[in-house]
């Protein structure tokens, strides 16, 4: 899916998308610029839900390699 950046910056994301993910217009999204590619995950509105569970130490390190799996899943289904 592809959308279009604005002269303002802004874009849609596609509604395919948004009912996956269950995205609403009041949801807030993290953007990650990695190795040349930008990754956008959706950010849990209650702040201790998206840090839960997340107290081991070796925060960047998961998050990083969680993003890489789901990448690996992508490029597998397309």
């Amino acid at each position: 899916m592809r959308s279009t950046i604005t002269e303002r910056g802004q874009t849609v994301i596609p509604a395919a998308i948004r009912k996956q993910l269950g995205l609403s217009p009041a949801d807030r999204l993290e953007w990650i610029v990695l190795d040349g590619r930008m990754i956008v995950t959706p950010v849990a509105s209650d702040p201790i839900d998206a840090f839960r569970g997340r107290g081991k130490g070796g925060t960047t390190g998961r998050l990083l390699a969680d993003r890489q799996a789901e990448k690996a899943r992508e490029d597998g289904n397309a």
